[in-house]
C-alpha cells in the first residue's frame, strides 16, 4: 500500500503509517499541477490531504482507491469527482471541536471587548481607555449555536462557565434531546436569531446548509449582537453579513472567508477582512497542537482498518442519508453494549442505519443516540431496544423531506 501525503503532516501520523506497513511518501509542497502529475507517476494508492485542493483533474489521472481529509470538512475535494472513479472520500470528524471551540469563544471574547483594537492602539501609542470601558459583557447572555455536531456540544460546557444560556438550532434536535443538554431549543433559524445575543455557525457544508445563513437571518438579528464563524465561509450570505454589520452594528469574528487562499502564505482582500467591528483569524480553527495530534491519530486508524479489513470509516460520499425516512432517539447509560444492542435490533429489523451519532452528557454517565434509518422501526422493535436494562426511553419520528 503507497500512501502519498501531499500536506504538512505531525510526525506521529507519518510514523504510525509506516509502522503498520505502508510505503509513506511525504511530499507536503505538492499543489496543483506538480500533485497532479506526482499522482500520475508514483501510482499512490491513497491520498493524504489537509487544506490543499483535490481536484478532477488530478483525479482522473491517479489510481487512488481513497483521498483521506486530514480534518473535518472536505468541501476542498471534488467529491463527485472521487465518487464518478469509484473513491472512497472519508474524514477526521470531531477530532478538532476543543480546538475550534476556544478558537470560537476567544472570537466571542475579542468581540465583546474589542481586543484588537486595544492592542493595535496601544502599539501606536495610543492610550485610550475611555473609548474602550464600553463592553456588554457575556454573563447571563444568550448564546446561539447554528448545528448541534462536536463542535456545539463542546461549545455548551464554555458558555456555562461565564454564566450564559445557551439555545440552538438544529434539524435533527427533538425537545428531548434539548433538554437532556440543558438548552433551549429553535425551530427555525430566524427563531434562533430573535432570542440571541450571540450566534456562533458550526455546521458543515452540504447543498442544505450553503447560504443557511443569509438576508432572512440576519434582519432578524438584535441591533449590535455578536456573529461568529468559524465552520465554512459559504454558509453565510457574506453580503447580508457586511449589511448587518453596517446598518445594525453587528460586531463580527471570523475565521473563514470566501475565496480565501490554500496554501500557508498569501495574499487576501475580502470584502470583510477591513471592515471596522469585525475581526478575523487565518482559518485556523483546527490548529492546535492537541487537534494534529489527535487528527494524525485518526488519519492513522483510518488506513490501519482500510488494510486489514478493506473497510474505510468515516465516508463521505456514500449517499446513504439521502434514503433516510426517520429518526430514532434512545436515551441511555453511556454503557458497553448498548448501542450493539440497538443496532442488533434495527439489524433484525431489516432497517439500514443511514446515520448515527452518539451525544455523551455531562459526566460522562449517560448519552443520547440518534440514528436515521431508511424504513419506519415497528412497535416491537421500538419495546426491544427500551427492554435493554440501561435504555432510559427511545423515540421515532418521521423526517420531513
Amino acid at each position: 500500500m503507497k500512501i502519498l501525503v501531499a500536506d504538512k503532516f505531525e510526525k506521529s501520523g507519518l510514523d504510525g503509517l509506516k509502522a503498520i506497513g505502508a510505503e509513506v511518501l511525504y511530499e507536503p509542497e505538492l499543489k496543483d499541477e506538480t500533485l497532479a502529475a506526482r499522482l500520475t507517476e508514483c501510482e499512490a494508492d491513497l491520498l493524504v490531504v489537509r487544506s490543499t485542493k483535490v481536484t478532477e483533474s488530478m483525479i482522473s489521472g491517479s489510481r487512488l482507491s481513497v483521498i483521506i481529509r486530514a480534518g473535518a470538512g472536505y468541501n476542498t475535494i471534488d467529491v463527485a469527482a472521487a465518487s464518478q472513479r469509484g473513491i472512497l472520500v472519508t474524514n477526521c470528524p470531531g477530532k478538532n471541536s476543543q480546538a475550534v471551540a476556544e478558537l470560537a469563544f476567544g472570537l466571542i471574547i475579542a468581540c465583546d471587548r474589542h481586543i484588537p483594537d486595544n492592542v493595535g492602539e496601544l502599539r501606536a501609542g495610543k492610550w485610550n481607555k475611555k473609548k474602550f470601558s464600553v463592553a456588554k459583557g457575556l454573563y447571563g447572555r444568550t448564546l446561539g449555536l447554528i448545528g448541534m455536531g462536536k463542535i456545539s456540544q463542546e461549545m455548551i460546557p464554555r458558555a456555562r462557565a461565564f454564566g450564559m444560556n445557551v439555545i440552538a438550532y438544529s434539524r435533527w434536535m427533538t425537545p428531548d434531546i434539548a433538554a437532556a443538554l440543558g438548552i433551549g431549543r429553535a425551530s427555525t433559524p430566524e427563531d434562533l436569531a430573535r432570542m440571541s445575543d450571540i450566534v456562533s455557525v458550526h455546521v458543515s457544508l452540504t447543498p442544505d446548509t450553503k447560504g443557511l445563513i443569509g438576508e432572512a437571518f440576519i434582519k432578524e438579528m438584535k441591533t449590535g449582537a455578536i456573529f461568529v464563524n468559524t465552520s465554512r465561509s459559504e454558509v453565510v450570505d457574506q453580503a447580508a453579513l457586511l449589511d448587518g454589520v453596517e446598518s445594525k452594528g453587528i460586531i463580527a469574528g471570523l475565521d473563514v472567508f470566501e475565496g480565501e487562499p490554500t496554501s500557508a502564505e498569501g495574499s487576501y482582500n475580502g470584502i470583510l477582512t477591513s471592515k471596522e467591528n469585525v475581526y478575523c483569524t487565518h482559518h485556523i480553527g483546527a490548529s492546535t497542537d492537541q487537534a494534529q495530534e489527535a487528527i494524525a491519530a485518526e488519519t492513522v486508524r483510518i488506513v490501519r482498518e482500510y488494510k486489514l479489513t478493506g473497510t474505510v470509516p468515516n465516508v463521505v460520499n456514500i449517499s446513504k442519508a439521502e434514503l433516510a425516512t426517520h429518526l430514532i432517539v434512545v436515551r441511555h447509560l453511556d454503557k458497553v453494549g448498548v448501542l450493539a444492542h440497538i443496532l442488533g435490533v434495527l439489524k433484525d429489523e431489516g432497517a439500514s442505519v443511514q446515520e448515527m451519532e452518539n451525544i455523551v452528557l455531562g459526566g460522562a454517565k449517560a448519552a443520547i443516540a440518534q440514528i436515521t434509518v431508511d424504513k419506519q422501526p415497528s412497535d416491537e422493535a421500538i419495546q426491544s431496544i427500551k427492554r435493554n436494562p440501561n435504555v432510559f426511553d427511545a423515540s421515532v419520528f418521521a423526517i420531513g423531506k
